[in-house]
């Protein structure tokens, strides 16, 4: 019988487990933080990894499918998360995968077409999750008008963000403002949400939301599976308009706003791509111009990053309200500022 040995990778095995995933149609991910490896001697029989709470990069060889390896990987992936401190884990896979992840625990949340499936460990995770949004909303005291949504990294929250919520806000009755909850950003998440929720609180009718891990950003999107950016692109626009149509249908959401994105050509196309996905579900999608400065530039937090880091504050102060401009005059906000240059500026939305 032969004997197999799970273990962790060493860096001169990656060149086996790229080799390995090509032969199952998948790449290495380069955000991949563990990566294991079932052996059969010195040859690499199975491999998988994990990238903050997600798993990624699983693959069986085909000649040693159904003996029960993927469950090993599995099983073993998940303790180095609980070990972590993670106990809501994630993973992506194909859609004729998805059955072997239901039976190790797995449940679905969206899918993309034939090419993606998102799921979690948790059974009643996402409908917990919808759960949550309506309690947050039961206080809302909505305008007439159709329910809206507009989703923001915020990093950190400008004058052109506050002006894509007003326009947002003035045409529904109720806004629901998702802020990104991932913490890959510049400014963390916590710090973003509350500058989000001090530029907007003189509107009315907006209620605040965190993302969780449900809307899908660009640092957890496995492009591992898809063959070139462009297909990932495609494929994460898709499982974020199948994912935000059930919190639509939970919410009554019938609007999502998108801000014109001028500098990223990755954001111009999500952005096409979601108003392609979106009205099938009863979701208009509307793309708002974006705000420009005084001096004629387009507002984005890219260009207060830019500015903070050359210690630029006249030109900070004409890209962000009020609200931020005191958090970045704050001790904490200096301690931020002060990592710029070693953190590369964060992202740019």
């Amino acid at each position: 019988m032969a004997e197999y040995v799970l273990r962790p990778l060493r860096a001169e095995e990656l060149s086996q487990m790229e080799a390995l995933l090509a032969r199952e149609g998948l790449r290495r991910d380069g955000r991949l933080d563990h990566s294991c490896g079932i052996f059969e001697g010195d040859t690499l029989i199975a491999t998988g990894s994990c990238a903050g709470n997600t798993l990624r990069c699983l693959a069986v060889d085909g000649s040693h499918r159904g003996g029960g390896l993927l469950n090993q990987l599995v099983q073993h992936l998940i303790q180095v998360q609980y070990r972590r401190g993670n106990y809501h884990i994630f993973l992506y896979t194909k859609p004729q995968n998805a059955p072997l992840f239901e039976d190790l625990g797995f449940a679905e949340i969206a899918r993309a077409g034939d090419s993606t499936v998102f799921m979690e460990n948790r059974r009643t995770g996402f409908s917990d999750y919808l759960s949550r949004l309506r309690e947050e909303s039961a206080a809302l005291e909505p305008l007439s008008g159709p329910t809206g949504a507009l989703v923001m990294n915020a990093n950190p929250f400008t004058l052109g963000h506050q002006y894509l919520v007003q326009e947002a806000a003035a045409g529904c009755g109720a806004l629901h403002l998702f802020v990104v909850s991932e913490d890959a950003s510049l400014f963390p998440a916590r710090v973003r949400r509350e500058l989000v929720r001090a530029g907007t609180a003189h509107l009315k009718n907006v209620v605040l939301h965190q993302t969780d891990s449900y809307l899908i950003s660009q640092a957890t999107f496995p492009a591992y599976f898809l063959p070139d950016s462009d297909a990932a692109t495609a494929a994460q626009a898709r499982l974020d308009g199948a994912v935000f149509a059930r919190m639509a249908e939970a919410l009554g959401i019938s609007v999502r706003y998108l801000g014109e994105e001028p500098f990223s050509p990755v954001t111009h196309i999500y952005n096409q791509l979601l108003s392609q996905t979106l009205p099938p579900s009863g979701i208009q999608c509307r793309i708002l111009p974006r705000k420009a400065a005084s001096s004629g530039e387009v507002i984005s937090a890219s260009a207060v990053r830019e500015a903070l880091s050359r210690g630029d504050w006249a030109r900070v102060e004409t890209l962000v309200p009020p609200s931020t401009m005191a958090f970045l005059r704050s001790e904490e906000g200096g301690r931020i500022i002060a990592s710029l240059s070693s953190h590369g500026g964060g992202r740019p939305l």
